[in-house]
C-alpha cells in the first residue's frame, strides 16, 4: 500500500483538519467530525444535512456551502456516522425552518439517521428524511436492503440545496427530493479494487483482464464479473440497464412528470483513480448512446464527485429533468467541490 498518510487510524480526522485549513469559510468541528457552512444557522432557512462513511470524497463535506448542504457528518472509513454526529450537525444548522436529512440507502446510514431524527424531534426540531436509492445494479446488496444510494445523491444535494437557499419550506424541499429520487438512476463499473488504509490491501481481487459490473461505492459486488472491454462497450453496459429501468424519453408511453420531455442531467462520475481524460472519453460514448436512444442531454457533470478511495472505474447517473429542476441546477453554488454562478 502506498498512500500519503501518517497513521491509518487518523486519516479521517487529519483529512478534515486539512479541509478546515484549505477552506476557512467552513466550520469544521474535529471532535464531532462534522463540517458546517460558516454562516450557519441561517435564520428561516431549511437546513440540509447529509453524511456517510468517509472515503467518498468530495461527497459529502466537499458539498457544504451556499446553495448546497448546510452540514455533513463524516463517519469512519466506509462506516456510517453515529447519531450523535447527526444531532450535533442538526443543532448547528437549525435556523427555525426545520432540517432535511439526505441519506444514501445503506443500512447503517438509514438506521443512524432515523435514530437521530427521533432524538431531534424530541428536542422540538422538525425533521424530514429522504432516502436515495438510485443504483439499478442490484436489488439488495451486502450493505443494503433495497437499492444502494450512489451518484444521484450529488445531483439531489445540488438541486434541493438551491431550493432551500431560495426559501423553499421543509415540505417543499422533501417533496422535491423525493421527486428527484423517483426520476434518477445510476450504474457503475470497477476496473480495480480500492484499498482501505486501515486494512492495507485491496478490498477484493480483480484480475487484470476482468472488471466488476455494477460495483458499489464500497467495492461490494455488483451484477457480475465480466471480461474487460473497450470504453464503447463499457458505456453500453452502463447505459442500457439504466434505460431499461426507467423511461427517459417521452416516446415510451409515459405520461408521468419528468418523463424526459425536458431532457436529462447526465452525470459521469469517476470512482477515484480514473483520470478525467478517460471520464470525458466515456462521456462522449455515453452521449452517443443516449442520442441514439432518443434521450436529450440538458445538462452534464463529469468528474470524481462520489468516489471509492482509489478505485478505478466510473458510474453513470441520469436524472429526468423538468424546468424547475434545470433552473435549480443552474442556480449559484459555492462549495469546495462544486462552484458556479458566484
Amino acid at each position: 500500500m502506498k498512500k500519503l498518510i501518517n497513521d491509518p487510524a487518523a486519516v479521517v480526522t487529519e483529512s478534515l483538519r486539512g479541509l478546515a485549513a484549505a477552506h476557512p469559510e467552513l466550520r469544521v468541528e474535529l471532535d464531532q467530525r462534522i463540517v458546517v457552512r460558516g454562516d450557519a444557522p441561517v435564520a428561516g432557512k431549511v437546513g440540509l444535512v447529509s453524511g456517510g462513511g468517509s472515503g467518498h470524497e468530495p461527497l459529502h463535506a466537499g458539498f457544504v456551502g451556499a446553495g448546497m448542504l448546510d452540514a455533513a457528518c463524516a463517519g469512519e472509513m466506509f462506516t456510517s456516522p453515529v447519531p450523535d454526529q447527526v444531532i450535533a450537525a442538526t443543532a448547528a444548522v437549525d435556523g427555525g425552518a426545520g432540517v432535511l436529512y439526505i441519506v444514501k440507502n445503506y443500512t447503517g446510514d438509514v438506521m443512524n439517521f432515523e435514530l437521530a431524527a427521533e432524538l431531534a424531534a424530541a428536542e422540538g426540531v422538525q425533521v424530514e428524511s429522504v432516502i436515495v436509492d438510485d443504483d439499478v445494479a442490484v436489488q439488495d446488496s451486502t450493505w443494503t436492503a433495497g437499492r444502494r444510494g450512489v451518484g444521484l445523491t450529488v445531483l439531489l444535494e445540488k438541486i434541493v440545496g438551491a431550493a432551500a437557499e431560495q426559501g423553499a419550506d421543509l415540505a417543499a424541499c422533501a417533496e422535491l427530493a423525493r421527486r428527484i429520487v423517483a426520476n434518477g438512476r445510476s450504474m457503475g463499473a470497477a476496473l480495480t479494487s480500492c484499498t482501505v488504509p486501515a486494512v492495507g490491501k485491496p478490498t477484493f481481487d480483480l484480475p487484470d483482464g476482468e472488471m466488476e459490473l455494477g460495483v458499489g461505492i464500497h467495492g461490494e459486488p455488483g451484477r457480475e464479473r465480466v471480461p474487460l472491454a473497450s470504453a464503447h462497450e463499457v458505456a453500453r453496459l452502463l447505459v442500457e440497464p439504466i434505460l431499461a429501468d426507467l423511461a427517459f424519453t417521452n416516446n415510451e408511453g409515459t405520461s408521468d412528470e419528468g418523463s424526459g420531455e425536458d431532457g436529462v442531467i447526465c452525470f459521469v462520475n469517476g470512482l477515484g483513480a480514473t483520470p478525467l481524460i478517460e471520464l470525458y472519453l466515456m462521456y462522449g460514448e455515453i452521449a452517443d448512446l443516449l442520442a441514439a436512444a432518443g434521450v436529450s442531454i440538458a445538462r452534464s457533470l463529469v468528474g470524481p464527485y462520489i468516489t471509492s478511495l482509489d478505485m478505478a472505474g466510473c458510474s453513470v447517473t441520469l436524472l429526468r429533468a423538468d424546468p424547475e429542476i434545470l433552473e435549480l441546477w443552474d442556480a449559484p453554488v459555492n462549495t469546495p467541490a462544486l462552484r458556479w454562478g458566484m
